[in-house]
């Protein structure tokens, strides 16, 4: 901390130091331990969680949010029994942070909660996923004693359409003395949702900062050629796009020889390709690797958004004999590697392609994604933070959390496939991936490389590429298991108080304002139109009702030639009659007739708008409590609630089941054990089942062949459970709910011999995914079979515990913390 005393101080300077040590006194030591001092934004943070207050932490990507939630860590270290939770999007984050704290405070103060993993969790400091702090506030969980903070890293992840409602239902039950630490990427609505924070929380003080640590410089590779994004003139201060690039682009990309013939015309894909050409002279990306080691541009991550591209990658790169690692460091890799992976059988590192993974990182190249088998990702992490792998061809999923900076980040293409089209990054996206680039301490800047396209509109990559944020906008929708656990504990009028509490509702209330404002103003606007429209002679509006009706029967009768004789006749009596009436109106004959009919449009045309803005203001008053009804009317149905003899609604036996159920088709699976659908099922059945639950296929897979599938007892509870969805499905849409994606068992042959034991390699061909996918999928399978065994009464609970036992084996264990 700086000394109040320092000669080389103003007095504001000193002033501003003093105050900061009297408001936050422990802080002189934390900084103490730190390799570099904090920042303005940090030091704010800390003052504020000292004063008591919850803080929302807005900042780029690499600023160093996580050292506020570190200092939160350390103001409850300095209690007797405070304890602190630590949630996190991502499992690979959670097993990261876990290893930090362990590091920093000693494995018997440090806890693990993951759904699948459980290591010391009545610790001091335990680091979970969000969902599972969430089924601790449902269940009240004893281990909620005691609890000083919650730290939300990567809270932006709200918006998530399929997790985002969970950070929503950690925030709103909290108990209030509990203070939050809201982590986020720079969104242009941080205030707003301070302001929600404020509302729900208490005393949140919110903090932006949009300053990068370490300044990013920011290059477009044309050839073998880098050349600056920005005009590095005097003009650069002002994004001023570099007048190279713009001669580039204006002569196709050919340094000053016009397009082909032909090739430029109607090829038009996005906003940054404005002319397609070939483009032979591209450095392929052996070439690209040794351009940026010949300028001392590596470490980087080159990100390209498929996983076959990045496999694809890193094989091209190797079989150009790129080498990037000395024997020193060659030596240290495989000492690492081999220890990480000891307990894996050499079986199955050859179905993993082993051998071929520890050449590429041997030579100092690896890719990273969600396909690969998660031990492996977390020997790519650990040797790229100790700058002995050089070169990384990562999917866009590494930009999220993961603590892996790069000296640079090269961008191949400025567009990726979305699961229907191929679609422009956005600048949100641009911002996190280049987020990546510029190591703290080590680098003076950080680097962004766009590979040159031929077509490419440097204009609009400048624009991507300025200081731009995207809003944080809440995913928020009650669920089945949601409304039996809140009913529970508050009953049916509470529980929409606490649902009109969610971000969901205050910023549909704040749009609510936005626009009966609107609606205020253009009902002037139109009071104002109905007064120049005034005519002597009568109603104008009426006279300007029968000339619309008029030109619009005119207009149907030009356009639609077909349909019988009698209908012709009809319509032809229709506008005779309706000219008729015009030219008998008194307003017909007013020498001011077309001015007043040009307000009378305007009226009309504003009136339409002012409606809308109207329905749309009774639709979005109290639009969750609403959805809330639908979902209780549906279980009052169904009988997982009931009314008691006051009337009220209270939780019938089979609620209580349903509390305990989490995910996506918690009602489902709560019919099914009520209807004992799953009572004949074997272990490996129950495998195969709760595989087809929680299996979401990237791509319609139907059914699939009915060989490809368990035989025996499976099959029929299949059927039944599939049926079973049907008919949940209808009585969802009956009550204007969206229903839920049909039961997929795609995985469920794969799952059934895996449970049996079968091994790796042909269960992988059964499965048809990579090893990281069916580790990820089989997870999530173990995480409901211990649902189930949990819930349901024998015969299903037992036999989901031997399931679970049975699959949690080989790979997919490897794959756990501890």
């Amino acid at each position: 901390m700086i000394d109040p005393g320092s000669p080389g101080l103003s007095p504001a300077e000193r002033y501003a130091a003093s105050r900061l040590r009297e408001s936050a006194p422990h802080l002189d030591a934390f900084r103490e331990g730190l390799a570099f001092d904090m920042d303005p934004f940090q030091l704010e943070a800390a003052a504020a969680l000292e004063r008591g207050e919850s803080v929302l932490v807005a900042a780029p990507t690499g600023a160093g949010k996580t050292i506020v939630a570190e200092y939160a860590v350390y103001l409850a270290m300095q209690r007797p029994r405070a304890k602190v939770f630590y949630t996190a999007p991502m499992k690979a984050l959670s097993n990261q942070k876990f290893q930090e704290f362990v590091a920093a405070y000693g494995a018997d103060n440090v806890g693990l909660l993951t759904g699948d993993t459980n290591i010391n969790s009545g610790a001091r400091i335990v680091v979970m996923t969000t969902e599972v702090l969430r089924n601790m506030l449902y269940a009240d969980s004893d281990l909620l004693r005691d609890l000083d903070f919650v730290v939300m890293d990567e809270v932006h992840y709200l918006a998530d359409r399929f997790r985002g409602a969970v950070w929503e239902e950690v925030i709103i039950h909290l108990p209030r003395n509990v203070r939050l630490v809201s982590l986020s990427a720079t969104v242009s609505n941080a205030e707003e949702f301070g302001d929600w924070l404020q509302a729900v929380r208490g005393d949140t003080a919110v903090i932006v900062s949009e300053e990068r640590p370490v300044p990013l410089d920011q290059h477009v590779l044309v050839r073998s050629k880098l050349l600056d994004l920005f005009d590095s003139s005097g003009q650069a201060a002002t994004h001023r796009v570099n007048p190279e690039l713009m001669r580039l682009a204006s002569s196709g990309g050919r340094g000053g020889r016009p397009p082909e013939r032909g090739r430029a015309r109607g090829r038009d894909r996005n906003r940054y390709h404005a002319r397609a050409a070939f483009n032979d002279d591209k450095l392929n990306r052996a070439e690209i690797v040794r351009l940026l080691g010949s300028q001392n541009l590596l470490p980087a991550i080159f990100f390209i958004f498929s996983r076959v591209g990045c496999d694809q990658a890193v094989a091209q790169v190797l079989r150009a004999g790129v080498h990037l690692t000395e024997k020193h460091e060659r030596d240290v890799i495989r000492e690492i590697v081999e220890e990480r992976c000891r307990a894996i059988p050499d079986e199955d590192l050859a179905v993993l392609g082993y051998w071929q993974w520890l050449d590429g990182l041997e030579r100092g190249v690896a890719a990273h994604h969600a396909g690969m088998l998660p031990a492996f990702k977390e020997v790519v992490e650990e040797l790229f933070q100790k700058k002995l792998v050089k070169a990384v061809f990562a999917t866009e999923t590494l930009a999220l959390g993961i603590n892996m900076p790069a000296r640079t980040v090269v961008l191949e293409k400025l567009e990726k496939f979305n699961g229907e089209a191929r679609v422009p990054i956005t600048p949100g996206e641009y911002t996190q991936l280049t987020g990546r680039a510029g190591r703290r301490g080590i680098d003076v800047e950080g680097h962004s490389v766009i590979q040159w396209q031929n077509g490419i509109d440097p204009q609009a990559v400048a624009s991507l590429a300025s200081r731009r944020t995207y809003p944080l906008n809440s995913s928020f929708a009650p669920t089945y298991n949601m409304a039996v656990n809140l009913i529970e504990q508050f009953g049916r009028e509470r529980t929409r108080d606490v649902l009109e509490s969610s971000f969901a509702q205050f910023q549909a209330d704040r749009s609510v304002v936005d626009m009966a404002r609107k609606v205020r103003s253009q009902e002037e606007s139109l009071a104002g139109y109905a007064k120049a429209m005034e005519c002597h002679l009568g109603d104008f509006a009426e006279y300007a009702s029968i000339r619309r009706e008029l030109g619009d029967l005119e207009r149907k009768t030009v356009r639609s030639d077909a349909g019988s004789r009698g209908e012709r006749d009809r319509r032809q009596r229709q506008l005779t009659e309706l000219r008729k009436r015009l030219k008998q109106h008194p307003c017909h004959s007013c020498a001011e007739r077309e001015a007043h009919a040009r307000w009378a449009e305007r009226w009309w045309r504003l009136k339409k708008q002012t409606d809308e803005l109207r329905r749309q203001v009774k639709t979005r008053t109290g639009a969750v409590a609403k959805v809330f009804d639908r979902v209780t009317d549906v279980l009052l149905e169904l009988g997982y609630l009931t009314r008691n003899e006051h009337g009220a609604v209270v939780v019938a036996e089979g609620g209580r089941i349903l509390k305990r159920i989490y995910g996506e088709r918690d009602l489902l699976v709560a019919e099914c054990l009520r209807r004992g659908l799953w009572n004949d099922l074997d272990v490996a059945g129950m495998a195969a089942m709760a595989a087809a639950i929680v299996y979401e296929p990237r791509r319609d897979d139907g059914q699939g062949d009915e060989r490809s599938l368990p035989k025996g007892s499976f099959r029929a509870a299949l059927d039944n459970t599939t049926t079973l969805w049907a008919n949940l499905d209808d009585v969802e849409r009956d009550h204007r709910l969206p229903g839920t994606n049909p039961v997929s068992p795609g995985l469920s042959m794969a799952m059934y011999r895996w449970a049996q034991g079968a091994a790796l390699d042909s269960v992988l061909m059964d499965a048809e995914l990579a090893a990281g996918d069916f580790v990820r999928m089989t997870k999530q399978t173990i995480d409901l079979l211990d649902q189930l065994s949990m819930v349901a009464d024998a015969p299903v609970g037992p036999t989901a515990r031997k399931a679970l036992e049975s699959i949690r084996r080989g790979i997919v264990a490897y794959s756990s913390v501890g």
